[in-house]
């Protein structure tokens, strides 16, 4: 985000490339706790630990050793939880052809 824009408080429209390119910045690095997924009505858990990650122009989540979901971020969605400990990812798998997966990420919890 430019100076210009911090200054004047503009925000990129939501759902355009550099909003949601902003979005992945600001979950790089993030430290995971667990990741889960919601299937046939249960809320499964696909994953402990690991980190989020932009590479290039993706968006990677790793988590118990596994590389889980692989985005491109002109496609990816996200929504932070409202308790603000997690966030919920939306798009296509690279890793699994394209297949549409909806993942909630809960990050780990660190007192400030």
């Amino acid at each position: 985000m430019s100076v210009f824009r911090k200054i004047f408080g503009i925000k990129s429209k939501p759902g355009s490339y550099s909003y949601r390119l902003e979005r992945a910045k600001e979950l790089h690095g993030q430290p995971v706790k667990y990741v889960t997924e919601q299937r046939n009505g249960n809320e499964d858990v696909i994953g402990r630990g690991g980190a989020l990650t932009v590479k290039d122009d993706t968006f990677i989540i790793d988590s118990s050793g596994d590389r889980l979901f692989v985005c491109n971020i002109a496609e990816l969605d996200t929504s932070m939880l409202m308790s603000g400990d997690g966030v919920i990812i939306k798009g296509p798998n690279l890793l699994e052809n394209g297949r549409f997966r909806a993942i909630t990420v809960h990050f780990v919890y660190y007192r400030k």
